[in-house]
């Protein structure tokens, strides 16, 4: 069971972490036109992996 929690975690931080990277690779001024999206992104990472959690949780707790 904790093996899955973890491999979610560790899947959704290495999705962010890519993702970040990302963004420094595009021409100079998209980092400056891009923090909106980049929160954007962000929080919807941090919305899936905390659902996914929960989910999860919850899916463990019923079997």
């Amino acid at each position: 069971m904790t093996v899955y929690v973890v491999l979610i975690l560790l899947l959704g931080v290495i999705a962010f972490v890519l993702t970040y990277k990302q963004l420094g690779r595009s021409d100079p001024n998209y980092r400056e036109k891009s923090k909106f999206q980049l929160t954007v992104l962000s929080t919807i990472y941090l919305v899936a992996i905390i659902g996914s959690v929960v989910a999860l949780i919850i899916y463990i707790g019923v079997r």
